[in-house]
């Protein structure tokens, strides 16, 4: 009893000292409103670059409007892009110290890992607003309010995996040139998915890993759930792309926690 009375106490006091860390990070935000801002217009951008640009030429399925299909996948790419940004954080606040004049104050040691999830999930949560509202101006609608809550939880669940591979990247390198190779293949790694195009027109190997990837199982979990149109499949993993959706995000967070932790306490090696 007394183990376990310590073990909550120390996740409690973990959990409010992430919490004032990601407060630091809120007033920041608050002082500087263009980065959000910023934040927020550029997966806009693209968003109608692409279904403007490029609608008329892409056959959709089912013979569905192109924004329809576009929407679910540009939500899931827009989880993949934050990667980087919260790699660009931790790597910065590594380089000038401030992570050094965390670890010296009596917290937690991840109270500062927490702090940046918590901080970095808050901005994905305003960043998946903006483009809800993009594509509602654009005309995309889902099918059910319950569904809809339950595709936005699947991104963010995405989102909040990722954002832990961010942070273990941001605390392994001290090069800006690995940051620009990151920002590089998310790109790379969002096309080689079901966001656009259907892993059945690729190669066969190549299509196999399109379809394993985890962006493609939220975006096509995310579909479902929306009631958008999708490409289907006939592999296991496209028939299962809800619980898929879960188990990926669910083992990338465990691991990259992991990391993430192991690699924070041995900063000063």
């Amino acid at each position: 009893m007394t183990a376990m009375t310590a073990t909550g106490g120390r996740l409690r006091w973990a959990v409010a000292d992430g919490w004032t860390v990601a407060r630091r990070d809120l007033v920041h935000w608050a002082n500087q409103p263009m980065t959000v801002v910023f934040g927020v217009l550029f997966p806009v951008v693209i968003t109608l670059a692409f279904g403007y640009l490029f609608g008329g030429a892409v056959d959709v399925p089912e013979g569905a409007g192109y924004f329809a299909f576009l929407m679910p996948g540009m939500y899931g790419m827009t989880m993949l892009f934050g990667l980087s940004s919260t790699m660009i954080t931790v790597t910065t606040d590594v380089s000038k110290g401030v992570t050094d004049r965390f670890r010296s104050l009596p917290m937690s040691p991840s109270a500062v890992l927490i702090g940046r999830a918590i901080a970095d999930l808050l901005h994905s949560v305003v960043v998946l607003a903006g483009m809800l509202a993009c594509g509602l101006a654009v005309g995309w609608r889902p099918a059910t309010l319950s569904g809809a809550l339950g595709a936005v939880g699947l991104l963010l669940l995405l989102r909040f995996s990722l954002l832990w591979a961010g942070i273990y990247l941001g605390l392994i390198t001290r090069d800006p040139g690995a940051v620009v190779a990151v920002q590089t293949l998310e790109f790379p790694v969002g096309f080689l998915s079901n966001a656009f195009v259907a892993p059945a027109t690729m190669p066969g190997w190549l299509g196999a890993v399109a379809e394993w990837n985890p962006l493609s199982s939220t975006v096509a979990a995310a579909r479902q759930l929306f009631g958008n149109p999708g490409w289907g499949g006939d592999s296991w993993v496209a028939q299962h792309a809800v619980p898929m959706a879960v188990a990926w995000p669910v083992v990338i967070t465990v691991v990259f926690f992991v990391l993430s932790v192991r690699r924070y306490r041995r900063l000063d090696r």
